[in-house]
């Protein structure tokens, strides 16, 4: 029996222009090779910029690798997509995170 990421691997070879199936797979290695997905995620945005989703998961990846710079590019990149899309959920996401790694990277006021 298949693995979920051989599974999500045939698909992408099966149709390498259907961003689900890159996006999924991406998600799965989310869990087990954050490298691997930080490369998937990030072709994906390469291959596929008006696939909204991930730009959130690609800036919370690089926010996780403290990459704050690349991490606040990517929701920035993310928010204008959005919006152009109407995306008013999306654009919520997309918003507050930036919001919280703006947050996150503040020095402290104390």
């Amino acid at each position: 029996m298949k693995s979920r990421i051989e599974q999500l691997e045939q698909f992408v070879l099966e149709d390498p222009n259907d961003p689900f199936s890159k996006y999924a797979l991406a998600l799965e290695y989310q869990k087990i090779n954050t490298d691997k997905a930080l490369e998937i995620f990030s072709q994906l945005l390469i291959d596929h910029r008006h696939y909204v989703p991930t730009y959130y998961h690609l800036g919370k990846l690089y926010q996780e690798y403290g990459t704050t710079v690349e991490a606040i590019r990517v929701f920035e990149l993310g928010i204008s997509e959005a919006k152009k899309q109407n995306d008013t959920k999306a654009l919520q996401e997309l918003q507050a995170a930036l919001q919280e790694v703006h947050f996150d990277s503040a020095p402290d006021q104390f």
